[in-house]
């Protein structure tokens, strides 16, 4: 069976963070994803993490230089030509967590295409920064993943197609640079999402879901989410399946879908 793991950014918002991990193993998920970990030192985040007994499988690298730059609006660094330090900053950050939290898969985003640049010029510099990065995540033996986002939920993010994501890990051509599969994004805006996994599934390390258009539990919207299962066991796929979707209540209430689908 795939595994699921249970992304504690959107799921169990019951709750505060740290508590979120004894929650997810409660409900039966051996592993978490999450944004981001950097509001706890380390050591925080990985002893309520061991205490619960589940696996850190994801986060992301920072959003942007300052604590506060997601909710301001940043979406990244990596694509940035004046960011250079920060992002690097932001990846030996987050190389540092994925060491403390046995952490194999670190997203990192790409952010916002700059007001100055063109879309081949943004992916130039992505494509320089990322060959940086995955020199020193192979130190710490760690995967970098590269996410399409889509544009009517996240205008002007430079990542939009599964199409572009993969001639980007094609371009870094790094062992550890691979595609992070997110159904939801890739539907909503793309369509055939399962036929374009299919395609790209060898270039695939992390898969996410969610329901599509609203990004609700995965049984509802208009993706069938049995059909994806059965190709991705049919394809032997050998990563995890990322919950990321907004409970429409209570998350645990919300968690039937399970029975339904699996």
């Amino acid at each position: 069976m795939i595994p699921l793991c249970a992304n504690i950014s959107m799921l169990y918002n019951e709750v505060d963070f740290l508590e979120r991990y004894e929650q997810a193993a409660q409900d039966g998920f051996t592993g978490v994803e999450c944004l981001f970990p950097y509001a706890y030192s380390a050591a925080e985040v990985n002893a309520v993490r061991r205490d619960a007994g589940v696996q850190q499988v994801l986060f992301n690298t920072g959003a942007g230089a300052s604590a506060d730059a997601w909710q301001a609006g940043d979406r990244g660094m990596a694509c940035h030509p004046d960011a250079g330090a920060d992002f690097r900053v932001s990846v030996e950050q987050a190389l540092h967590y994925a060491r403390s939290l046995d952490t194999k898969l670190v997203h990192v985003m790409a952010g916002l295409v700059p007001d100055d640049l063109t879309l081949a010029e943004a992916e130039q510099v992505y494509v320089e920064n990322l060959s940086w990065a995955a020199i020193e995540a192979t130190k710490a033996k760690v995967t970098l993943t590269l996410e399409a986002i889509n544009p009517i939920d996240m205008p002007g993010y430079m990542l939009t197609t599964q199409e572009q994501t993969a001639q980007l890990v094609q371009r870094i051509a790094a062992d550890n640079v691979k595609m992070q599969f997110d159904f939801f994004h890739c539907e909503k805006y793309q369509g055939k999402s399962i036929e374009r996994f299919r395609h790209f599934s060898h270039l695939v390390a992390h898969v996410q879901i969610a329901g599509v258009p609203d990004r609700h539990e995965p049984n509802t919207g208009n993706l069938d989410y049995k059909q994806v299962l059965a190709m991705l066991r049919e394809l032997n796929y050998a990563g995890a399946i990322g919950c990321e979707y907004r409970p429409q209540g209570d998350t645990r209430q919300g968690l039937a879908w399970r029975e339904l689908m699996l």
